[in-house]
C-alpha cells in the first residue's frame, strides 16, 4: 500500500480508503450529479492498466459503489487483470471480446460482445478485453462494490492479483450462455414481480424485449429484473413509452443509472429541498442520492430505457413494511403541479404534447389501459 493510503484515519471521515486509492491513480475523477455522455467523457492515461480511463463518483455513490470508463484503442488487447470482486460491464460503444480464466488447469472462456451488451466478470477470475474493431475505440462502463471492500480490508493487494483461485463456477463452460427466466413465489405481493432473468451475458439491452409490467411506477412501464450467477450483484431495466413519465420514488444510495435509448430528463430532490434536473439521452449516466426522490420523464418521440445497476441489497433502502412504502413513492394525484407543467413545457420545445391521461391526476385508483402504450416498448 502506498504512503498516501497509510494515513491515519480520522473519526467521522467521509474520505474512504477507496477514495485514497482512486486519488493516486492519476486519471480524471468525474463528480457532480450526472454524466452527460459516457461516449465523450474526458479520460486520462492509466499506466497501470495501459489504457485511457476515468473514474465516476457522483453524489450518492460515495463509499458504496465504484464506476469507471475504460477505452480500448482500435485492434488492441488490454493486459490481463485478476480482480477479487464481481464486476458488471456495460458496453457503451464498440465491439470486442472478453477472455476469462482461473488457474492453469481450468479452460479459458472467450465470448463476443457489442454495443449495449452487458455481462458480469466473476470474482477471482483473470480477464482480458480486446477491441475487434480496427478503426474505432471501445468504451466500457465498469461497476462494482470496491469501496465497501476496501473499507473492510484496507489493502488493494487483497483485490488485485490475489493468488486465491476459488472454487469452480457451476457449469463453467456454459457460463456465458443464454439467460434463463426464474419464477418465484413471493411472500410479499406488493411489488408484483414474480420472475427475474438469471444469466451472465445479455447481448443487447437496447433490444431486450423480455419485459414484464411494472404498473406500480405508472406510465405504462415495463421492466426486466436481472440476477447474476454466483453473485449478489443485480440490476433492472425499465422501458416506458414516448411523452409519458414515471411516478417519483426513492431508495438507498449507490445505484448507477445508464441510458441505452431515449431522450428525456429526470428530476431528483431531497424531501423539502431544491430540485435538480438531469437531462439525458443515450449513454447518459446519473445516480439518485440516498433517499432522494427522483422521477423519470420521456420527452422524446420514441420509447426510453434506463438501466439501473444495483448496490448491495443492504443499501436498497426501501421501507421495511408494506404499509410504509407509500412514503417511498409519490402518486400522480399528490405530486407538485410544477412537475406536470415542466413536462408539458419540455414537450412543447420539441413540438410534442403529453400523452398522460387526465384521470391519472385526479383518480388515485386509476389503472392504465396497457394496449396503447405497449406499442414499440420492446
Amino acid at each position: 500500500m502506498s504512503k498516501a493510503m497509510q494515513a491515519e484515519r480520522k473519526m467521522w471521515s467521509k474520505f474512504y480508503t477507496y477514495d485514497e486509492w482512486m486519488e493516486v491513480q492519476g486519471i480524471p475523477i468525474h463528480r457532480g450529479y450526472y454524466i452527460e455522455d459516457l461516449r465523450t467523457l474526458q479520460l486520462g492515461w492509466w499506466d497501470a492498466r495501459q489504457c485511457n480511463s476515468a473514474f465516476i463518483q457522483l453524489v450518492g455513490q460515495e463509499g458504496v459503489t465504484s464506476a469507471r470508463v475504460t477505452e480500448i484503442p482500435p485492434g488492441k488487447t488490454l493486459p490481463p487483470l485478476k480482480f477479487a470482486l464481481d464486476e458488471i460491464v456495460y458496453v457503451v460503444e464498440g465491439r470486442g471480446l472478453t477472455t476469462i480464466w482461473a488457474g492453469e488447469k481450468r479452460p479459458k472462456k472467450t465470448f463476443e460482445w457489442q454495443k449495449h451488451s452487458m455481462f458480469l466478470v466473476p470474482h477471482n477470475y483473470t480477464h482480458q478485453f480486446s477491441n475487434m474493431q480496427g478503426d474505432k475505440p471501445v468504451r466500457l462502463l465498469h461497476y462494482n462494490y470496491m469501496p465497501l471492500t476496501l473499507s473492510g480490508v484496507r489493502d488493494v493487494n487483497f483485490i488485485f492479483g490475489n493468488l486465491y483461485e476459488g472454487p469452480d463456477i457451476q457449469n463453467e463452460l456454459d457460463f456465458y450462455s443464454e439467460a434463463k427466466m426464474i419464477s418465484q413465489n413471493l411472500l410479499d405481493e406488493s411489488w408484483g414481480r414474480r420472475a427475474y432473468w438469471y444469466g451472465n451475458f445479455f447481448p443487447d439491452m437496447r433490444a431486450w424485449d423480455k419485459l414484464d409490467s411494472n404498473a406500480r411506477r405508472g406510465a405504462g412501464g415495463r421492466s426486466v429484473y436481472i440476477q447474476f450467477p454466483d453473485s449478489e450483484m443485480s440490476c433492472h431495466m425499465s422501458v416506458f413509452d414516448a411523452r409519458l413519465y414515471k411516478k417519483a420514488h426513492r431508495h438507498g444510495p449507490g445505484r448507477v443509472i445508464v441510458i441505452p435509448a431515449g431522450e428525456g430528463y429526470s428530476i431528483m430532490w431531497e424531501e423539502g429541498k431544491e430540485k435538480v434536473v438531469v437531462p439525458w439521452h443515450e449513454a447518459s449516466c446519473f445516480v439518485p442520492p440516498n433517499k432522494w426522490f427522483h422521477q423519470h420523464f420521456n420527452a422524446g418521440g420514441q420509447p426510453a430505457r434506463y438501466l439501473a445497476l444495483h448496490p448491495p441489497m443492504q443499501f436498497h433502502g426501501h421501507a421495511e413494511k408494506v404499509e410504509d412504502r407509500a412514503k417511498d413513492q409519490i402518486e400522480y394525484v399528490n405530486e407538485d403541479r410544477w412537475v406536470r407543467e415542466k413536462f408539458e413545457s419540455e414537450l412543447a420545445k420539441r413540438g410534442l404534447t403529453s400523452l398522460m391521461p387526465p384521470q391519472a391526476y385526479t383518480d388515485p385508483s386509476f389503472e392504465w389501459n396497457w394496449s396503447p402504450f405497449l406499442k414499440g416498448a420492446k
